[in-house]
């Protein structure tokens, strides 16, 4: 599978060390940025991953910050992408069975090294189960349609 990756300044280190993760367990990775611990904005980060992640659906997407969530909330404005901050195996798990995350958000302040490579494992292997989750899938995408067509009346 292909795993597109970026990561702010503060998520730098982890991105690093997850890049290598994700090749061990048979991905490739595409990272995004940052190259370095030089200041950057997260949304920076975050629109450009989103943006590949939408434009290559069978590709999934990680965006480390500080929390997870300030990556989350960028990416989510982008067409086609469900971003989920996830905090432990539970939520990784979740949010790719039941609500089809394309993209996984950490926050390298909040959640250890160790976890995150458990999350990170648990949230590639899982499916989507599809079923009663779908039609709850596409009522979110429903919204996101209804949305986009009052914009361009």
């Amino acid at each position: 599978m292909k795993i597109i990756i970026g990561s702010d300044h503060g998520g730098f280190d982890l991105k690093e060390i997850l890049k290598k993760f994700i090749k061990e367990l048979g991905h490739e990775v595409l990272d995004y940025g940052t190259y370095s611990k030089d200041p950057v904005d997260y949304p920076d980060i975050a629109f450009l991953v989103a943006d590949m992640v939408s434009k290559d659906p069978v590709s999934l997407g990680i965006i480390i910050d500080g929390a997870g969530c300030g990556s989350a909330i960028t990416a989510n404005k982008v067409p086609g992408i469900r971003a989920s901050a996830c905090y432990d195996c539970f939520t990784a798990w979740n949010s790719r069975a039941h609500n089809d995350a394309n993209i996984l958000t950490l926050g390298s302040r909040v959640t250890g090294e160790e976890l995150v490579k458990r999350i990170v494992s648990t949230w590639i292997a899982t499916e989507f189960e599809g079923g009663r989750h779908m039609r709850r899938v596409a009522k979110i995408m429903d919204v996101e349609r209804k949305f986009l067509q009052k914009r361009q009346v």
